[in-house]
């Protein structure tokens, strides 16, 4: 027979089971503090996450490059963070959820709002094989619908033109020309003070709010504006800047490097020396989400718990490579012999409460070693071998209560004390015989 091993694995299987168990669980919290547990952001649209013509994944990689330090905002507690918010809202989305997005940010860091214009339409993959996940098709124009934010300002779309030239833009101290003619977006308002123009009417491309407060030197020096600050106007404000026409700054117009020269002066314009940091909003492009599950669980009062489920880890990593002894053999459920045949017999007699069930076999047992005992003849019936035994009995102990009496009584008992205390009697006197 075979010795049996201690475990059913070896060390080596054992640690190489933490090992991958561990390093899955350090690639989840990666994809969880990463932000990767979402949809994909690369769906077509006109978010920072998209890679077609409507996108601005080519802008937030170029600021990147640049030294900005640039995020995707997918949570809105994360919006209150200082810096400069680009939001990229759809066509349809309620006006007043923008509105009070930025009416929180007017008192922590500028805000760039860059309007929608085209109808996106995915191409089939499927008919174009060389088609990327997430480009598109440019549909037709369409000025974007947000009552009750900035309800002032209008939005037109028609061509610019200028003798069979092509559309052209100035500002922040350069040019450049506009990748489609035909359909140009620009803004027109009371308070609107233009920072990029087109050359053929000095259409409004972009602009940033006057009247309120929120300026910065920068931005007035693009703008050759002198704007000052008249009494009542709320000078802690920061400056909220309109970009009317998208192609100023998404993938489509970022073929053109005047492009990408225009993107960082209007934001280091917005910044105005503060710290180079840029976030894109896709909260409201529906990719929002809770906090980061991660770093809720490194915040109070969650950072408690946290560290003691940690250090339960720890604890019982070491417990489990360092047992104190050697682990305990299992023992067989039924042992082998006639010792645990009867172990396993009183055990079932004893759980079935019926322990007067053996009264009447242990006195026939009795009786029947000492027939053997004595020699008596086989012919003879119970009642005459019990009389036998009682007669050897009175010769040898006169004064001993007689083998059948004994019996008799063990027999009859019921509860477990008489039970004992007759098949003690019934052994004492088996023993007087035997001597």
């Amino acid at each position: 027979m075979s010795a049996r091993s201690e475990s059913p694995f070896s060390p080596r299987t054992v640690l190489g089971m933490v090992v991958v168990g561990a390093a899955a669980f350090l690639a989840f919290l990666w994809f969880v503090g990463a932000g990767m547990t979402g949809g994909n952001t690369n769906n077509g649209q006109a978010t920072v996450g998209g890679k077609g013509l409507v996108g601005y994944a080519a802008m937030a990689d170029y600021l990147e490059r640049r030294g900005y330090a640039v995020s995707r905002v997918q949570s809105k507690a994360n919006l209150k963070q200082p810096g400069l918010l680009v939001l990229t809202p759809p066509h349809f989305i309620n006006g007043k959820d923008i509105a009070q997005l930025v009416e929180r940010r007017r008192r922590v860091g500028p805000t760039m709002v860059i309007l929608p214009k085209w109808s996106p339409v995915p191409i089939n993959r499927s008919a174009n094989p060389k088609a990327r996940q997430g480009w598109i098709a440019l549909g037709p124009p369409m000025a974007p619908a947000w009552n009750r934010f900035h309800d002032d300002i209008a939005i037109v779309i028609k061509p610019m033109r200028a003798g069979g030239k092509t559309a052209r833009w100035t500002g922040g101290g350069t040019t450049g020309e506009l990748p489609s003619a035909e359909n140009v977006m620009s803004g027109k308002g009371d308070n609107v003070i233009p920072l990029v123009i087109g050359d053929q009417d000095a259409r409004i491309l972009a602009g940033y709010i006057g009247g309120d407060g929120g300026k910065t030197d920068a931005l007035d020096a693009i703008a050759e504006a002198d704007y000052e600050i008249e009494p009542g106007e709320d000078d802690g404000l920061y400056p909220l800047v309109f970009v009317f026409e998208p192609d100023l700054l998404n993938n489509y117009g970022f073929a053109d490097q005047a492009n990408a020269v225009l993107a960082e002066r209007l934001v280091r314009a917005s910044l105005d020396g503060a710290e180079k940091k840029v976030m894109f909003d896709l909260t409201l492009n529906g990719f929002a989400r809770s906090q980061n599950l991660l770093t809720l669980a490194f915040t109070p009062p969650f950072l408690a718990a946290t560290l003691a489920l940690l250090l339960a880890a720890v604890v019982t990593g070491w417990r489990g490579f360092n047992r104190f002894g050697p682990p305990r053999l299992a023992t067989r459920a039924l042992a082998f012999g006639k010792r645990a045949l009867v172990s396993n017999a009183a055990g079932l007699v004893r759980r079935t409460r019926r322990l007067y069930l053996v009264a009447p076999p242990y006195a026939d047992a009795a009786r029947d070693r000492l027939a053997r005992a004595l020699a008596l003849p086989q012919r003879l019936d119970a009642e005459e071998v019990e009389a036998a035994i009682d007669r050897a009995l009175a010769a040898r102990a006169p004064q001993a209560e007689p083998f059948s009496r004994a019996a008799a009584r063990l027999r009859a008992a019921r509860r477990p004390l008489e039970l004992l205390r007759a098949a003690q009697a019934l052994h004492a006197l088996e023993r007087i015989l035997k001597r």
